[in-house]
Protein backbone atom coordinates (compact mmCIF):
# COMPACT_ATOMS: atom_id res chain seq x y z
CA UNK A 1 0.00 0.00 0.00
CA UNK A 2 1.58 3.63 -1.10
CA UNK A 3 0.50 6.82 0.76
CA UNK A 4 -0.47 9.18 -1.71
CA UNK A 5 1.99 12.18 -2.25
CA UNK A 6 -0.28 15.03 -0.97
CA UNK A 7 -1.03 13.21 2.56
CA UNK A 8 3.38 12.06 2.79
CA UNK A 9 3.30 15.75 2.31
CA UNK A 10 0.70 17.19 4.95
CA UNK A 11 2.08 14.64 7.59
CA UNK A 12 5.96 15.53 7.01
CA UNK A 13 4.59 19.46 7.67
CA UNK A 14 2.19 18.61 10.37
CA UNK A 15 5.94 16.76 12.56
CA UNK A 16 7.91 19.74 11.60
CA UNK A 17 5.57 22.23 13.35
CA UNK A 18 6.15 21.37 16.62
CA UNK A 19 9.86 20.83 16.10
CA UNK A 20 9.87 24.77 14.30
CA UNK A 21 8.13 26.14 17.40
CA UNK A 22 10.93 23.87 19.71
CA UNK A 23 13.46 25.44 17.95
CA UNK A 24 12.51 28.83 18.39
CA UNK A 25 11.23 28.75 21.97
CA UNK A 26 14.60 27.27 22.36
CA UNK A 27 17.24 30.17 20.68
CA UNK A 28 14.50 32.57 22.31
CA UNK A 29 15.69 31.35 25.67
CA UNK A 30 19.37 30.76 25.41
CA UNK A 31 19.45 34.63 24.24
CA UNK A 32 17.60 35.76 27.09
CA UNK A 33 20.42 33.64 28.98
CA UNK A 34 23.01 35.52 27.49
CA UNK A 35 21.34 39.08 27.80
CA UNK A 36 20.98 38.17 31.53
CA UNK A 37 23.99 36.89 32.22
CA UNK A 38 26.02 39.88 30.34
CA UNK A 39 24.10 42.40 32.49
CA UNK A 40 24.78 40.37 35.49
CA UNK A 41 28.81 40.02 34.98
CA UNK A 42 29.67 43.48 33.72
CA UNK A 43 32.51 44.39 34.51
CA UNK A 44 32.55 46.82 37.64
CA UNK A 45 34.12 50.62 36.69
CA UNK A 46 35.59 52.22 39.80
CA UNK A 47 35.96 56.07 38.81
CA UNK A 48 37.39 56.34 42.51
CA UNK A 49 41.21 55.46 41.42
CA UNK A 50 41.32 58.30 38.58
CA UNK A 51 40.84 60.49 41.11
CA UNK A 52 43.30 63.41 41.61
CA UNK A 53 44.60 62.53 37.88
CA UNK A 54 43.13 64.30 35.11
CA UNK A 55 39.46 64.97 33.13
CA UNK A 56 41.20 63.31 30.11
CA UNK A 57 41.92 59.71 32.27
CA UNK A 58 38.73 59.87 34.28
CA UNK A 59 36.18 60.72 31.62
CA UNK A 60 38.16 57.34 29.42
CA UNK A 61 35.33 55.67 31.65
CA UNK A 62 32.05 56.38 30.24
CA UNK A 63 30.16 55.83 33.82
CA UNK A 64 32.68 58.70 35.52
CA UNK A 65 32.14 62.40 35.79
CA UNK A 66 34.81 64.99 36.46
CA UNK A 67 34.49 67.56 39.42
CA UNK A 68 36.96 69.90 38.63
CA UNK A 69 36.62 71.57 41.98
CA UNK A 70 38.14 68.98 44.17
CA UNK A 71 39.82 67.06 41.22
CA UNK A 72 37.94 64.14 41.88
CA UNK A 73 36.69 61.38 39.52
CA UNK A 74 33.49 59.84 40.82
CA UNK A 75 30.90 57.53 39.37
CA UNK A 76 27.88 59.22 37.24
CA UNK A 77 24.75 59.02 40.01
CA UNK A 78 22.53 57.40 37.31
CA UNK A 79 19.41 57.34 40.12
CA UNK A 80 19.14 60.82 38.99
CA UNK A 81 19.37 62.42 36.05
CA UNK A 82 21.33 65.28 37.54
CA UNK A 83 24.06 64.97 39.91
CA UNK A 84 23.06 66.31 42.75
CA UNK A 85 24.71 69.64 44.04
CA UNK A 86 26.46 67.85 47.07
CA UNK A 87 28.29 65.70 44.42
CA UNK A 88 29.61 68.10 42.15
CA UNK A 89 28.42 71.55 41.54
CA UNK A 90 26.68 71.12 38.29
CA UNK A 91 29.13 74.61 36.89
CA UNK A 92 32.32 71.92 37.96
CA UNK A 93 31.27 68.60 36.37
CA UNK A 94 32.07 67.18 33.73
CA UNK A 95 31.17 64.31 31.50
CA UNK A 96 31.98 62.71 28.17
CA UNK A 97 34.37 65.96 27.08
CA UNK A 98 37.09 67.94 29.54
CA UNK A 99 35.69 71.41 27.69
CA UNK A 100 31.81 71.02 27.88
CA UNK A 101 30.43 72.81 31.15
CA UNK A 102 27.58 70.20 32.37
CA UNK A 103 25.54 72.68 33.33
CA UNK A 104 26.26 74.85 29.66
CA UNK A 105 25.19 71.13 28.11
CA UNK A 106 22.09 70.64 29.96
CA UNK A 107 21.26 74.50 29.00
CA UNK A 108 21.95 74.45 25.40
CA UNK A 109 20.40 70.64 25.04
CA UNK A 110 17.04 71.81 27.03
CA UNK A 111 16.86 74.91 24.48
CA UNK A 112 18.01 72.97 21.03
CA UNK A 113 14.72 70.45 22.05
CA UNK A 114 12.68 73.55 22.90
CA UNK A 115 13.25 74.77 19.57
CA UNK A 116 12.63 71.35 17.60
CA UNK A 117 9.55 71.01 19.71
CA UNK A 118 8.32 74.33 18.81
CA UNK A 119 9.53 73.57 15.20
CA UNK A 120 7.35 70.42 14.68
CA UNK A 121 4.34 71.98 16.15
CA UNK A 122 4.54 74.97 13.94
CA UNK A 123 4.94 72.65 10.70
CA UNK A 124 2.12 70.66 12.01
CA UNK A 125 -0.17 73.80 12.49
CA UNK A 126 1.14 75.31 9.14
CA UNK A 127 0.46 71.59 7.17
CA UNK A 128 -3.07 71.50 8.87
CA UNK A 129 -3.53 75.10 8.07
CA UNK A 130 -2.52 74.41 4.23
CA UNK A 131 -4.45 71.28 3.96
CA UNK A 132 -7.38 72.83 5.42
CA UNK A 133 -7.45 75.82 2.77
CA UNK A 134 -6.65 73.16 0.19
CA UNK A 135 -9.43 71.26 0.42
CA UNK A 136 -11.80 74.09 1.02
CA UNK A 137 -10.44 75.56 -2.29
CA UNK A 138 -11.13 72.34 -3.67
CA UNK A 139 -14.26 71.89 -2.51
CA UNK A 140 -15.27 75.42 -4.13
CA UNK A 141 -13.91 74.05 -7.12
CA UNK A 142 -15.90 71.33 -7.32
CA UNK A 143 -19.01 72.78 -6.70
CA UNK A 144 -19.04 75.28 -9.00
CA UNK A 145 -17.89 72.53 -11.45
CA UNK A 146 -20.97 70.87 -10.56
CA UNK A 147 -23.57 73.57 -10.91
CA UNK A 148 -21.68 74.38 -13.96
CA UNK A 149 -22.48 70.51 -14.96
CA UNK A 150 -26.22 71.07 -13.81
CA UNK A 151 -26.66 73.89 -15.61
CA UNK A 152 -25.53 72.90 -19.22
CA UNK A 153 -26.82 69.38 -19.21
CA UNK A 154 -30.41 71.26 -18.38
CA UNK A 155 -29.40 73.59 -21.62
CA UNK A 156 -29.37 70.54 -23.59
CA UNK A 157 -32.34 69.03 -22.25
CA UNK A 158 -34.37 72.34 -23.47
CA UNK A 159 -32.84 72.19 -26.25
CA UNK A 160 -34.10 68.85 -27.14
CA UNK A 161 -37.17 69.77 -25.89
CA UNK A 162 -37.53 72.48 -28.20
CA UNK A 163 -36.15 70.13 -31.10
CA UNK A 164 -38.59 67.30 -30.69
CA UNK A 165 -41.39 69.86 -30.40
CA UNK A 166 -40.37 71.34 -33.69
CA UNK A 167 -40.32 68.24 -35.59
CA UNK A 168 -43.45 67.05 -33.64
CA UNK A 169 -45.08 69.77 -35.25
CA UNK A 170 -43.48 70.14 -38.72
CA UNK A 171 -44.99 66.21 -39.14
CA UNK A 172 -48.06 67.16 -37.38
CA UNK A 173 -47.54 64.68 -34.05
CA UNK A 174 -48.25 67.37 -32.09
CA UNK A 175 -51.25 66.60 -29.74
CA UNK A 176 -52.89 68.30 -27.31
CA UNK A 177 -52.83 65.49 -24.92
CA UNK A 178 -48.69 64.01 -24.94
CA UNK A 179 -50.26 60.66 -23.61
CA UNK A 180 -52.92 60.06 -25.81
CA UNK A 181 -52.21 57.42 -28.68
CA UNK A 182 -50.97 58.37 -32.52
CA UNK A 183 -53.73 57.45 -34.52
CA UNK A 184 -52.99 56.89 -38.53
CA UNK A 185 -55.09 59.23 -40.21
Amino acid sequence: MTIPRNQHRSATIANMIPTRAFLVSSVFFAFSFAVVLAQTTSPVTNCTIKSNTSCEECLKIVSCLWCISNQKCIDYPVKNILPHHSVCPLTDARWGMCWVNFQALIITMSVIAVVIIIAILVCCIRCCKCENIGSKRAEERMESQTHLRKFRQEERKAEMRQRHDEIRSKYGLKKDNPYSRFENS
